[in-house]
């Protein structure tokens, strides 16, 4: 046993052992193999629920408390209000994001959908000063703004307010007044002043304007210029009930037995400055921006638009979108919040060319098309 070994060694020896070690050899990298990817499967699961950043950036436990708050006071104004418009939940929202935001409403619809009664019912809720001016062909500047009138006991002039100094204005059918008295609206509708001569008088705070129009029945009436379109935050239009909301209109008006509808009083103008100011701390994350304002870009680049949505457009878009998030309470802007107002926000600021305004192309039509193709962030 010990003579075999040393003859055979270098020839046969070797060779048994080399099938040998092949064969633990393929099991030890089949061990390590397993053991690798065990630490590195929740190498990339760490960072994943890191991901959204949003804790970081939330607000302090005072501001959430103020935004639900503001979610809280929005739900019973908008449950109010729907006592008397019925079936139009949707719009009350709209109407209550443009008011959270501090803007202008313009309502363009048939007669008889409840514009004016949805201005005066929201006005009645949330206990802020009204008034309502007719716009006629005969109505002058000096009618809506106030004049300056001479005192004779005094032996001088005097300043008398007009309906512009209140904290919601309705302007009913705001196209039947000739263009200078259209234009006395817009330094009030914007910088929330009017100057008579010389001297500059600041209007209360909240000031919204609510204005409608009549899309049919355009003869002797004055269509808003562009400029002034773009003054109003939203454009919009309630639409006509289905069969079933009719019928609720008409059951609750035999129950009441009158035409007009009590409504109990929400809050006052200085809640509603404070909802309004509360608005503005809401997070907006950088990728949402520029998602706004890619779809503002995107109305200048379109072919078919002759003029795009200005910068207002993105501020609009913007502050409704925050508006938008702080009625349901939330600390944070989403996707969803800047698509349901983005169509309200842009759509009247883009002029068409022509060829497609004969087409019957709407520029709401655009805006959804944008909204379409843009990509949406992830947050």
């Amino acid at each position: 046993m010990q003579q075999t070994p040393p003859g055979m060694p270098t020839q046969g020896m070797p060779a048994p052992p080399m099938p040998a070690a092949p064969m633990p050899a393929p099991p030890m990298p089949a061990a390590p193999m397993p053991a690798a990817p065990m630490p590195t499967a929740p190498m990339p699961a760490a960072p994943m629920p890191a991901a959204p950043v949003q804790p970081k950036h939330q607000s302090s436990p005072e501001v959430r408390e103020r935004l639900k708050a503001v979610g809280a006071i929005s739900q019973a104004l908008s449950a109010e209000v729907q006592k008397v418009i019925i079936g139009k939940s949707h719009v009350i929202d709209n109407v209550m994001i443009n008011i959270l935001s501090n803007g202008n409403l313009l309502f363009e619809d048939y007669p008889g959908l409840a514009k004016t009664l949805m201005t005066n019912t929201f006005a009645d809720a949330l206990g802020c000063d009204f008034k309502r001016v007719q716009f006629t062909p005969d109505l002058l500047p000096a009618d809506i703004t106030g004049t300056n009138i001479y005192d004779a006991k005094k032996g001088e002039f005097t300043f008398k307010p007009g309906p512009l100094f209140c904290n919601l204005l309705l302007a009913d059918e705001i196209n039947r007044a000739p263009p200078k008295t259209q234009a006395a609206l817009l330094e009030a509708m914007q910088e929330k002043q009017v100057t008579i001569g010389t001297v500059t008088h600041k209007l209360p705070a909240p000031f919204i304007v609510m204005a409608t129009q009549n899309p049919v029945e355009q003869e002797g009436t004055y269509p808003l210029p562009e400029a002034q379109l773009d003054r109003f935050m939203f454009k919009m239009s309630v639409g006509y009930p289905d069969r079933a909301d009719e019928d609720e209109i008409l059951s609750r008006r035999i129950t009441r037995k009158k035409d007009s509808v009590d409504v109990q009083v929400i809050t006052d103008p200085q809640r509603v400055i404070a909802m309004q100011q509360a608005c503005e701390d809401v997070y907006l994350d950088p990728a949402l921006r520029m998602y706004m304002v890619e779809l503002v870009s995107r109305t200048r680049e379109d072919p078919r638009v002759l003029v795009g949505s200005s910068p207002r457009g993105s501020q609009a878009l913007l502050k409704t979108a925050r508006a938008a998030a702080a009625m349901r309470g939330r600390d944070f802007v989403t996707p969803d919040d800047i698509k349901s107002v983005a169509t309200l926000a842009i759509s009247h600021r883009i002029i068409l060319k022509p060829e497609h305004q004969i087409k019957g192309l709407e520029p709401s039509e655009v805006v959804q098309t944008i909204l379409r193709e843009v990509p949406v962030p992830t947050v």
